[in-house]
């Protein structure tokens, strides 16, 4: 790291771990982290707040930086009239919450940079995104800005109190859920698969909503999994569905994302999200949240429809993140940048000539194959992409499809050598609980479904460092960088990592996990449940007071916390008989029900919680006299790779130490036993037990069905 005496100016945020925050240590601009000398020094000197707010891969942050804070005029207004505090969003999502409703109210939109001034009681009076250092863009420049507002601080304080005011009762009416009480019915899942299937495009898969950029939408694609298999496996059910529509838009859409520029075909790994509507051109960053998701929605669709594509997608995926972002420590690291050299995409696009002087004689089926041209596909540079099968290349090569994809696979290893070698973009270290708990989730799930027991090995690695180093007194904390943990975690961290340990746990009956569960769900119920009016809020009751206590189920890039720890609840209840979590997710249920009904597509993931509640969970209990028996493993493999969206798992060893103490915390095993001395698995659900089978293919049966 380039030391501090090297630069012209240094300042407070030189001693931040986050990355994005280290990225303005040597702006001119006299920043503070959010907390309490930051807005004990607004209060005592009377100062507005301005407030910026961002994340280390955001390329419009960047430029606000190059342009404005990096300018020794800006800087001296700001510095002069207002108290500067910078928070990364990602480590505070509680604040980022708040003040994007302000910046929506105020403007009809959002996002980052997010420019947010305040009152020093942390009200806001005026908010926007990016402005550029003068007036242009028809957007106004920011200099004017931190003029017009420090002159209305002086002359016009009542006014901008005023608005602050207002606004402030803007944002507690929106972070406040108008409670429902009424069940949310199994009909509004349905309804919303039909809903979110119209707004598909029926070409390329995805939604666009009216405009360019597509974000995979992999929780909307769960539900309408779920939907297609609800009619697949439900005979004279009431609920009509074109035949196959939910299924065809799915992998529609799967197959596009896999063949579009967004995904990387050297190194594996999705893009956040692609600027056309063809999959073609990403915004190239790399969130280590949409591995997880994305990785997970392949590893369904290969479950629905054994396709070998969705498997080797996901796999990719795991083996991308278990090489770039997982730390020598265990956890995940959580974005790659898209911006290297200064320029966005610069790592990641070719030349013709390029291909051509490292591939030679291979160039011309590669380019073929890969749309690489002299002309370029984007900005005359070429990203990788796969407008043609590689059955319509092999044919027009006149050639078979094995040889076609022995000799793409050597020259796709050939360009990732030298990729490699290129100037890499920005890594942001830190390491978030929450968005490990998602990347602990799906590869924990990808290790059965794909057979592959390094990818539980990588979880197992990753949940072990955040329940030794990123636990303090208990209390789970949501950051850590080199050495350094802190700011107490908030419902995501806690839902997600829960959900991470119970995955990993069905996915290899290691008890460690479910007890460690047990553990973050208790701390969960105690300090963020909302006891009088059901569902959880996003801060914990020990935590500093921030202008709104926020309690949601809206899905955004990653699901909310009410959302993931509903199916937590859902789960927990049925594998450990607990009635007061059914009663708690009931309660929640009710609580949201309003928002459900009324706007089913802000709640994608909380919908799958509600299917599973209304259709009840297949339970599979897994018996055996010896835990290595390969026979056992061939059940598991079964139960695992069969498409059911709704299932809880367990496994009892007989003879085990734990046996006895096993099967009373987990009233599923109780009783169970091998079948004729091999190891066998029993279904049930609704409270009665199918006959056991120790048939692989008999068990599918009983769980596809």
């Amino acid at each position: 790291m380039t030391t501090a005496t090297e630069h012209k100016h240094t300042n407070r945020l030189i001693k931040a771990t986050s990355p994005y925050l280290l990225q303005h240590a040597h702006n001119p601009v006299d920043w503070y982290e959010w907390g309490p000398e930051a807005l004990e020094k607004a209060k005592s000197e009377d100062k507005p707040i301005f407030l910026s707010i961002g994340y280390s891969a955001c390329h419009w942050c960047h430029v606000m930086e190059r342009e404005s804070f990096e300018n020794e005029e800006v800087a001296a207004l700001m510095n002069q009239h207002y108290v500067c505090i910078k928070v990364d969003r990602e480590e505070r999502p509680d604040l980022d919450d708040i003040y994007m409703t302000a910046t929506q109210a105020i403007s009809g939109s959002g996002g980052w940079p997010m420019s947010v001034w305040l009152t020093p009681d942390q009200k806001p009076f005026f908010a926007g995104t990016y402005f550029p250092p003068e007036d242009r863009y028809g957007r106004p420049g920011f200099k004017r800005l931190l003029i017009s507002f420090a002159e209305a601080w002086k002359d016009e304080r009542g006014k901008l109190d005023q608005d602050a005011n207002k606004l402030t009762a803007t944002i507690r009416r929106h972070l406040v859920v108008a409670p429902g009480s009424n069940m949310v019915p199994h009909t509004v899942v349905i309804d919303a698969a039909k809903r979110i299937a119209k707004a598909f495009d029926p070409v390329r898969g995805g939604m666009s909503g009216g405009g360019t950029n597509k974000f995979p939408p992999s929780m909307a694609m769960d539900i309408m999994l779920r939907a297609h298999h609800h009619t697949m496996i439900t005979p004279g059910s009431s609920v009509r569905l074109p035949q196959g529509e939910l299924l065809d838009l799915v992998e529609l859409t799967l197959e596009k994302m896999a063949h579009g520029g967004i995904y990387d075909h050297l190194g594996g790994g999705i893009a956040r999200y692609s600027t056309d509507v063809r999959w073609l051109a990403p915004h190239f960053e790399k969130m280590l949240y949409d591995q997880a998701l994305v990785s997970g929605i392949y590893l369904d669709g290969f479950r629905m429809t054994r396709k070998p594509l969705y498997s080797r997608v996901a796999a990719e995926i795991f083996d991308y993140v278990i090489e770039d972002l997982q730390s020598q420590e265990g956890g995940f690291y959580s974005t790659r940048d898209a911006d290297s050299e200064g320029e966005e995409g610069k790592f990641y696009v070719w030349s013709r000539d390029e291909v051509e002087r490292i591939l030679g004689d291979e160039a011309p089926l590669f380019c073929e194959y890969y749309d690489v041209s002299h002309a370029g596909n984007w900005e005359g540079h070429n990203i990788l992409n796969v407008p043609r099968t590689v059955e319509i290349v092999a044919r027009l090569q006149k050639l078979s499809v094995d040889e076609v994809e022995t000799r793409l696979a050597a020259s796709r290893k050939k360009l990732f050598e030298v990729r490699e070698r290129r100037i890499k973009p920005h890594l942001d270290d830190k390491i978030l609980a929450s968005w490990n708990g998602l990347m602990i989730a799906s590869m924990a799930r990808g290790s059965r479904i794909l057979e592959q027991p390094k990818y539980a090995e990588a979880a197992a690695k990753a949940a072990d460092f955040i329940l030794t180093r990123m636990v303090v007194n208990g209390q789970l904390q949501r950051t850590y960088r080199k050495g350094k943990t802190h700011t107490p975690g908030y419902l995501d961290d806690y839902a997600f990592m829960i959900e991470g340990l119970l995955n990993l746990y069905e996915a290899t009956f290691q008890v460690r996990w479910l007890d460690q569960a047990l553990k973050l769900n208790d701390v969960v119920q105690q300090h963020f449940r909302d006891a009088q009016h059901g569902g959880f809020f996003f801060t914990d009751d020990r935590a500093e007071p921030v202008l709104a206590r926020a309690k949601e189920a809206t899905d955004s890039a990653v699901p909310s916390g009410n959302s993931v720890h509903l199916m937590n609840l859902l789960r927990l209840s049925i594998l450990l008989d607990r009635k007061d979590l059914e009663q708690d997710a009931e309660k929640l249920m009710r609580t949201f029900s309003r928002q459900l009904v009324q706007n089913p597509f802000r709640s994608e993931r909380m919908l799958s919680a509600i299917d599973f509640y209304h259709r009840r969970p297949k339970e599979v209990a897994f018996v055996a006299s010896d835990a290595n028996d390969p026979r056992l493993k061939a059940l598991i493999d079964a139960a695992w790779r069969t498409y059911m969206p709704n299932q809880v798992f367990a496994a009892l060893t007989l003879g085990a130490p734990e046996a006895n103490a096993l099967e009373k915390k987990i009233p599923l095993l109780a009783g169970k036993k091998p079948l004729d001395g091999k190891p066998a698995a029993y279904v049930c659900k609704n409270f009665t037990c199918k006959a056991p089978t120790s048939d692989p293919k008999e068990l599918a049966e009983q769980i596809g069905r």
